[in-house]
């Protein structure tokens, strides 16, 4: 018969793993907003390398539509701002949940050690 986890392992073995969940999602999320800047940077750099008089266009609703090169400019620029502060603020987070993962991992093993270690000292009868 298999033996039942203690109450408080279980309940640190479950945050441990909701925490993993919400670091997977906070990285896959970065990620994909590093990705999103890289984009940004290369439109821009595309604009600003076609020349003010290149006819510039965006693509909305299917159709392109023709846009005033400076006010994309500045679109994609106040994009790209807030990108990076999206981005600082999810690697702020990433970084927090990597510290409590590790203290909670830690709690587990040193739990999980006393644990084993009761058992080996508590047989002899």
């Amino acid at each position: 018969m298999a033996q039942r986890l203690p109450p408080e392992l279980e309940n640190k073995l479950a945050k441990f793993q909701a925490l993993q969940t919400q670091y997977s999602r906070i990285v896959q999320e970065r990620v994909t907003v590093e990705a999103e800047i890289s984009e940004t940077q290369r439109v821009i750099k595309l604009v600003e390398e076609a020349g003010e008089n290149a006819p510039v266009y965006r693509l909305e609703a299917n159709i392109f539509v023709r846009v005033e090169r400076e006010k994309l400019l500045q679109e994609l620029r106040d994009k790209l701002e807030i990108l990076e502060l999206r981005l600082q603020k999810l690697k702020k987070q990433e970084d927090e949940l990597k510290k409590q993962l590790e203290k909670l991992a830690q709690e587990i093993r040193s739990y999980q050690m006393k644990l084993s270690l009761g058992k080996q000292g508590g047989g002899a009868g």
